[in-house]
């Protein structure tokens, strides 16, 4: 597919996008939301790619925000419709994808850049990276999931602290209080996302997709997440790639899953 404002490029098992508009620190606008829903879609159909990572074009921002010229002047109503679109397209969509996600944050990663980031499987930053939801210096709050992701994530005191004075964190600080899992150079970035992602790869594709249907469930205020568990391991005894697993295991050898 062709795309204006991200760039798609594969090698096998392992596909990267990367959000194409550098003269706006790749602010998301509709169109790009779009374009990443579409992107995210059929990545996720294609049993030959086993992991996604997402990063930024160039080295200042993985996305500086959301491109504010669009809602300026919105509604409460226009406002309300915006966020719950956004929401399911994009931000909910990827926190739900069976493919896993990896966010490489490359700069910049504010406000929705920083709810896009959160809502990836798990994040890597550059040294450079920095985060944060300025969104109350605008007089208005994260849309995009920031007020329950961050949270989760990091706790709720830290996240009070950074959603309500507006600020920036580093990478380091964004390390020590888990929001995300790694830091590196820049210049090693997304190679050290790939190997990860090639470890990743290595395992089977259909129990990567339960685990993440299970650890999401735990994080809902309607979900069960031990019961999700239960459902989803008993699943996986129905799969080829359970029955490959173990074979493979049996026979000593390394397991070639049949994939999604």
């Amino acid at each position: 597919m062709s795309y204006n404002n991200i760039i798609v490029e594969t090698a096998f098992p392992i596909t990267t996008i990367t959000i194409n508009r550098p003269n706006k620190l790749n602010a998301l606008n509709k169109d790009t939301i779009q374009e990443l829903h579409e992107a995210f879609k059929a990545l996720n159909k294609d049993k030959n790619i086993k992991t996604i990572i997402i990063t930024g074009s160039g080295e200042k921002a993985f996305v500086a925000g959301a491109d504010i010229s669009e809602f300026a002047n919105f509604s409460v109503k226009e406002g309300g419709k915006l966020a719950a679109k956004g929401q399911k397209l994009l931000f909910d969509y990827v926190e739900n994808l069976s493919t896993p996600v990896i966010a490489a944050v490359n700069g910049f990663a504010l406000g929705g850049g920083l709810e896009l980031a959160m809502a990836c499987h798990f994040r890597v930053a550059s040294e450079n990276a920095r985060m944060g939801l300025p969104e109350v210096s605008l007089g208005v709050i994260p849309g995009y999931g920031g007020t329950q992701r961050l949270p989760q994530l990091v706790g709720k005191g830290i996240a009070m602290e950074m959603i309500m004075t507006a600020g920036m964190i580093d990478a380091n600080r964004a390390l020590e209080t888990g929001l995300v899992n790694h830091v590196v150079s820049q210049e090693e970035l997304l190679d050290f996302c790939k190997k990860l992602g090639s470890r990743i790869s290595n395992n089977s594709p259909v129990g990567i997709s339960h685990a993440i249907k299970a650890v999401n469930a735990g994080f809902k205020h309607d979900s069960n997440g031990y019961a999700s568990e239960i459902k989803a391991f008993g699943e996986c005894f129905g799969t080829a790639d359970f029955e490959e697993g173990t074979t493979a295991f049996l026979e000593k050898r390394k397991a070639d899953f049949p994939g999604k």
